[in-house]
């Protein structure tokens, strides 16, 4: 019988950042966005559960707002999180892309995936998140979850002044479109170069990369994961939550 001495492979680790520094004007005055409850609970809770409730995710990093990182962290404390996930609050910037650097900046050695998810993306699916760190697993520099539209889309000349009528300009094949949803995952080393090579025409981390040369590619997404922006968006995430609570005890 020979003696295999070879080491084992070591475990993939993975790491979520999310950014939760926003104000989020459009749900109208009060608390930061990430800080309305949905269900009773602030949706940071839900969006760090949500990801906690991966196996693959060790390490969940939020990135506060500069003045309520010690709100933030009391926030983790006072509810139920998953045992086997460790969580760091760290002080975020003045743009989205600044406080998922400050997050990236925060990440210990040993977690070569990362993960960036909205805070306002609360009920995303465990599987959604898994399906992402698997395709980065097999190899993928960067992957995001996306639904096909249901919608016709056009591309207009905007107005000058908002409610004016915009002429259409195009209309791009709906088939070869996607919405894109988060998490969006990433090979570590790829998204640490992309912060630090691309400032200009970012839309989301993945247009980053796709600025590196490299290629993103989409696994499906899931209606669940909708981003809760404006009050009525509220209103369906609180349906959501009520129906999976009476289905399973959510």
């Amino acid at each position: 019988m020979s003696d295999d001495s070879r080491p084992l492979p070591t475990p993939t680790r993975t790491a979520a950042v999310i950014p939760a520094a926003g104000r989020g004007v459009r749900l109208g005055p009060g608390a930061p966005k990430a800080l309305r409850t949905l269900g009773g609970t602030p949706m940071l809770i839900h969006a760090v559960r949500a990801l906690a409730a991966s196996r693959a995710v060790s390490l969940v990093v939020v990135v506060a707002p500069p003045d309520g990182t010690a709100e933030v962290k009391s926030l983790l404390d006072a509810h139920a999180l998953p045992d086997r996930t460790d969580f760091l609050v760290v002080p975020g910037g003045d743009s989205r892309q600044e406080s998922v650097k400050l997050g990236l900046d925060a990440l210990p050695p040993g977690h070569d995936i990362v993960l960036v998810h909205d805070a306002a993306r609360p009920l995303v699916p465990v599987d959604t998140v898994d399906a992402v760190i698997e395709a980065v697993r097999d190899g993928a520099p960067a992957v995001v979850p996306a639904l096909p539209l249901a919608d016709t889309v056009k591309e207009v000349e905007p107005a000058g002044t908002a409610g004016d009528p915009e002429p259409v300009v195009a209309t791009p094949e709906r088939a070869r479109l996607r919405a894109v949803q988060t998490p969006q995952g990433f090979d570590r080393a790829t998204l640490i170069r992309a912060h630090e090579s691309v400032t200009e025409n970012v839309t989301d981390d993945a247009s980053m990369v796709e600025q590196l040369g490299l290629t993103v590619v989409v696994v499906p997404g899931h209606e669940e994961a909708f981003k809760v922006t404006r009050p009525l968006d509220l209103v369906l995430a609180e349906a959501v939550l009520a129906r999976r609570r009476l289905n399973d005890g959510y």
